[in-house]
């Protein structure tokens, strides 16, 4: 975590939902340890934005790492009051390819599936270079970014996602 970028990102009207802390295959843990993993997130992104670790997320958007999930996981989260968001397509940044190719399997695959929420990651430099020519592809196709917010909408409460036009 970098809470000057994450509080940046908050700043500028961006989400900053929930993952966990290490990152692991929740599914392959104890319930509890599980869930111990996600709080230990959640406290980490509220010290980083608002000074103060939280048991109560100010965020209530999280996404598995590796959609890797359990029905008592969800029961316990929706419990919390917490949504759970998944992708519907990905990048497959985590392999080595060049922007222009990445961009390119990207937009195949956002126009296969007309749309949906799509997975990138922001520690990708090839990610971060195709940013700019996939979002001027997305408009120039019709497409849309659109913001998730909670019910209260007082404050920007999830990670951006796509969607199309229609």
């Amino acid at each position: 975590m970098r809470p000057p970028i994450a509080r940046r990102e908050l700043a500028e009207g961006h989400t900053v939902a929930h993952h966990s802390f290490r990152h692991p295959l929740l599914d392959h843990m104890r319930p509890d340890a599980a869930m111990a993993e996600i709080d230990r997130g959640v406290a980490a992104v509220d010290a980083a934005l608002f000074g103060v670790p939280s048991a109560s997320p100010h965020t209530p958007f999280f996404r598995f790492p590796g959609f890797a999930t359990t029905p008592i996981l969800l029961d316990r989260l929706r419990e919390r009051g917490i949504a759970v968001f998944g992708a519907d397509l990905w990048a497959s940044d985590w392999n080595r390819m060049a922007p222009q190719q990445e961009l390119r399997l990207v937009m195949e695959r956002l126009h296969a599936n007309r749309g949906r929420i799509v997975l990138l990651h922001d520690t990708k430099r090839q990610t971060a270079a195709m940013l700019p020519a996939f979002l001027h592809n997305l408009k120039a196709s019709g497409y849309r970014v659109v913001h998730v917010v909670a019910d209260d909408g007082k404050r920007p409460q999830s990670d951006h996602v796509l969607s199309t036009k229609n």
